[in-house]
């Protein structure tokens, strides 16, 4: 590795990286210089412009601690034909984005770009073509030192990357940042996966499944912007703490335009004031809820009892009951929304006048089909024979009406399930019925059974284990035309309702045909750090591969009894600030309100999950309910067994152990009072 100093490559390497940053803010100021009066034919189409050149200008900011590029690829011949005009030994800096001179002669390539793919899958035994590897490694913005690999050379011995490893291990502050410069082939493989397949990806904890997923997201867009602009694009995590904690990944690789949300924000037809006890949210949660809806959703629709007679100026036409029985069988027979066949109800009745006008010698049009089907007689027909129905009443009615219920989950659920979904208070009211978030699915559920869901060309579904089979459904029907990426630890489910096995998720999610990739290689946890959590994988995922850390530093571990309860675990957190990073303190939920007074008094300020660290403020206080996804350079872990007894069972509690274990990228320090859980043993 070369430092600065005496390194004439490392001059000409920052006078790269300043000729870039000059390109980039050139490329800026061009957009921003665009008059674009006299090219938009009115205000709408000028709005559109202006928004679009905004979120270019946005995508081109040269961000000062971000480095423009972190690699250079010298290629033996010139990388395709089309690149052939440059002549062999073509040499190219990949990085977050592509920057080209007043020429157009590009400066710096694309990390998603073909040609960039070498920096991550060349090796000794496969150099595709690549001479020369170089990795940079930085100091906040400044370019600090090199690093070179030559893979053509057979003298040359394969090694790690000091840099690379430096970079992994590298302190955080803050939200969550991008991996681009450390992509590992593996999970390069995953991120270049074309749009067309879903994925699902099975990652422990620090194998980056989630960076994996944020970067496919980028590198689709990249390569399908234009279908993607049309379709949109959804990220899907498991809270906001969560999602704030991710959010500025995306922006820092110029993509501006994904939205993020959880599953309660799209299921979010009324409003969420109750909760369920666990095993009622099971129930509800349970794919067989689908069909009692849809039972319950269609017992609405009845038989006619009487032909309907339309009037037309002078002439009467009467539809008999029979063909009107019919037209209905038909529209069932089709199994297509609800909505949709009530719209086509009138239709169906009036092209079976227009027939009859035809036999009489007339001839009628469209337009007097339109009519038709707007006849009070025919709209009195369709609202007795295919009522409207309201999503949250339809739901509403089967959780207060117990016959109701029974009449539709017969054969479905058993007595005993039934009792256990019914509200013991039925409300009178969608607006006064204590909603819980389980309910909210099923409302989504029939409103999806009477008019179709809009769907999404790619969807990105992180922590996936913990959806309830309904829930996975709701996420199925935002991506049914697109495809998705699964992200997920089964080892990590840490609800009632937690998925068992990949293939019945993907089932629920419409996405069977999904490819499942399993990532083993842990980046982020220390190898001490993971040998101690995967103690308890026989116990809460018998069969499931551990992750081994591949981090040459073996991290800071240590279990310490805490006799001055949480005094000793203020004097730990003390201690890890100390260091450089973040620190995350994870208790049991109860705990939280004891250890934040504890802090206080102790004149240590922390912040809340998913509230900024600054440099004066770097430890989070986190319950262990909202530990998942998270990471933080050191973590205080206070009292393991209360973790356990705060979830409703045992293989719960341990999981959420499994997780809050598992959060520390360079340091951990479990303190406890109280024995520690025998699986740890």
């Amino acid at each position: 590795m070369s430092t600065p100093g005496h390194d004439d490559p490392l001059s000409k390497e920052r006078s790269h990286l300043a000729a870039s940053r000059s390109a980039l803010r050139a490329m800026r100021e061009d957009v921003e210089s665009l008059d674009i009066t006299d090219v938009t034919a009115n205000w709408v189409n000028a709005a559109v412009l202006e928004s679009q050149i905004e979120q270019r200008i946005k995508a081109l900011a040269d961000l000062s601690e971000t480095p423009l590029f972190f690699g250079r690829l010298d290629y033996l011949h010139a990388p395709g034909a089309e690149q052939a005009e440059g002549g062999d030994g073509e040499r190219f800096y990949v990085g977050r984005r592509h920057v080209h001179d007043a020429d157009g002669d590009p400066m710096v390539i694309d990390w998603r770009a073909p040609v960039s793919q070498p920096f991550y899958r060349a090796s000794k035994k496969d150099p595709q073509d690549v001479s020369l590897r170089r990795r940079f490694g930085y100091t906040g913005g400044d370019l600090t030192a090199y690093e070179d690999e030559h893979l053509l050379d057979p003298a040359e011995a394969a090694t790690t990357s000091r840099l690379l490893q430096q970079e992994i291990e590298r302190p955080r502050v803050g939200p969550m940042r991008d991996i681009v410069a450390t992509i590992q082939p593996e999970q390069d493989e995953i991120v270049r996966a074309g749009l067309a397949g879903s994925v699902c990806v099975q990652g422990g904890p620090g194998t980056g499944k989630t960076a994996v997923g944020l970067h496919r997201v980028a590198y689709l867009l990249y390569a399908h912007r234009e279908r993607l602009a049309r379709t949109g694009t959804l990220v899907i995590g498991p809270n906001r703490s969560f999602l704030h904690y991710i959010e500025q990944v995306l922006p820092a690789l110029g993509e501006l335009t994904v939205r993020q949300a959880t599953v309660d924000d799209l299921v979010a037809h009324v409003e969420v004031r109750g909760t369920d006890e666990a095993a009622t949210a099971v129930i509800k949660g349970d794919a067989r809820m689908a069909e009692v809806l849809r039972r319950a959703l269609y017992s609405h629709v009845v038989p006619p009892t009487e032909g309907v007679v339309v009037v037309r100026g002078s002439r009467r036409w009467r539809v008999p009951v029979y063909e009107l029985e019919e037209i209905v069988r038909e529209l069932l027979a089709r199994d297509i929304r609800y909505g949709a066949a009530r719209e086509a109800l009138p239709q169906r009745i009036a092209h079976a006048v227009l027939v009859q006008m035809e036999r009489a010698g007339e001839a009628p049009d469209d337009r007097e089909q339109n009519a038709v089907a707007r006849n009070a007689a025919v709209k009195a027909l369709v609202k007795s024979v295919w009522p409207q129905v309201d999503p949250a009443r339809l739901v509403l009615r089967l959780l207060a009406d117990a016959d109701f219920l029974a009449e539709h989950a017969e054969g479905i659920l058993t007595e005993d399930e039934q009792k256990a979904v019914l509200w013991v208070k039925p409300a009178r009211s969608v607006k006064s019925a204590p909603w819980s978030p389980a309910d909210a699915v099923l409302i989504d559920e029939a409103t999806d059974l009477i008019e179709r869901t809009h769907s999404l060309g790619h969807v990105v579904l992180d922590e996936a284990q913990d959806l309830s089979p309904m829930q996975y459904r709701a996420v199925g029907r935002r991506c049914t035309t697109g495809s998705a990426t699964v992200l997920g630890d089964l080892a990590q489910g840490t609800t009632p309702w937690a998925t068992r096995s990949w293939a019945q998720a993907l089932g629920h999610l419409g996405k069977g045909e999904a490819v499942v990739e399993e990532l083993t290689a842990g980046f982020r946890v220390p190898t001490d750090v993971i040998a101690y959590a995967s103690r308890l994988l026989p116990h809460i995922a018998p069969g499931l591969t551990p992750v081994a850390s591949i981090r040459e530093n073996p991290g800071f571990f240590d279990i310490r009894t805490a006799p001055g309860g949480t005094a000793d675990v203020v004097a730990a957190c003390r201690e890890l600030l100390e260091r450089e990073g973040s620190v995350g303190l994870i208790a049991a939920d109860a705990r939280v309100p004891e250890l934040a007074a504890a802090l206080a008094a102790a004149g240590i300020g922390h912040v809340g999950p998913g509230e900024e660290t600054t440099r004066t403020t770097r430890l989070t206080l986190v319950p262990a309910s909202l530990a998942k996804g998270l990471e933080y350079d050191y973590v205080v872990l206070d009292e393991p067994q209360a973790v356990v007894d705060g979830e409703p069972d045992e293989r719960t509690g341990l999981r959420r152990l499994y997780v809050a274990l598992t959060r520390a990228v360079s340091g951990l320090i479990v303190t406890h009072a109280t024995g520690l859980p025998q699986q740890l043993a």
